[in-house]
């Protein structure tokens, strides 16, 4: 019995302040493993070559396209992009950007690689000018340019890879078809990244037409809309905050404000 309690003394439970500290540094760990993800996460993606992207979109796009078929919408979409592209910076102008056009209620717009811009007909129908549809796909432009596009898909496989390492798993290879395409159709970006997006698009908006008209009609609008399949509200920053931003940059920059051009009829 004296023994027993011996070895008990000699081996006391863990106090609370030992688990806390051991919780804390568990938690320091994580945190600096998600740095560290995310440093190696944002150097890699600049080295990402356009045929390695496109391979990827080989991947993500077929399941779009089948969704996407040749509408007088979408060539009116297309035609529009290629007026924004002509502004473009040089390295940008490289790349062959499409529009593929979704019958789908859903408030949304995404940038996937391959170079391809998703519009759903539920966000055309919110738009009530050219100018408005031109700073979305201006937006998703900025996407590309930034290569936020590829970021977060960089990102969630490299925790995928730690966490088989870690636990020795080597069959997430296998998957890799399905966790890219789940990845990136489920993608967000940072505020940061969307406000950066935004910055761009209004650059594109002030060259394309020479004025800014319509580049916060559509996002003001959407901070007062209710009762809708909202995906733009939940995957990038409040609209008011961006409404908020973009005012503050035409005025720092004087840019003019001007009419705005109706939509085409094929998006009406």
């Amino acid at each position: 019995m004296s023994g027993k309690l011996a070895g008990s003394d000699r081996n006391p439970p863990p106090s609370n302040r030992q688990l806390l500290i051991l919780l804390g540094m568990f938690i320091g760990s994580i945190l600096v493993i998600i740095w560290l993800i995310n440093i190696i996460a944002n150097s890699l993606v600049w080295l990402i070559p356009p045929s390695v992207e496109q391979q990827i979109g080989k991947i993500v796009l077929p399941a779009y396209e089948r969704l996407a078929p040749a509408t007088p919408a979408q060539n009116t979409l297309n035609q529009l992009l290629q007026r924004l592209e002509t502004n473009l910076p040089t390295a940008q102008k490289q790349q062959d950007y499409r529009v593929l056009y979704l019958q789908d209620e859903t408030v949304n717009a995404l940038a996937l690689p391959g170079n391809a811009i998703i519009i759903y007909s539920g966000l055309l129908a919110k738009a009530e000018s050219e100018n408005e549809i031109m700073m979305v796909m201006g937006h998703e432009l900025g996407h590309f340019a930034h290569r936020d596009h590829l970021r977060g898909l960089m990102q969630k496989l490299l925790w995928q890879l730690a966490i088989a390492y870690i636990i020795g798993d080597t069959t997430w290879l296998q998957s890799q078809t399905a966790t890219v395409a789940n990845v990136v159709s489920q993608s967000q970006f940072s505020q940061s990244q969307e406000l950066q997006a935004d910055e761009f698009g209004l650059t594109l908006l002030q060259a394309t037409y020479n004025h800014v008209a319509g580049a916060t009609d559509f996002f003001a609008r959407l901070s007062q809309s209710r009762g809708a399949n909202y995906a733009f509200l939940s995957t990038h920053p409040a609209p008011l905050q961006r409404v908020a931003q973009l005012e503050r940059l035409i005025k720092q920059r004087n840019y003019p404000v001007l009419a705005r051009s109706p939509l085409p009829p094929a998006l009406r």
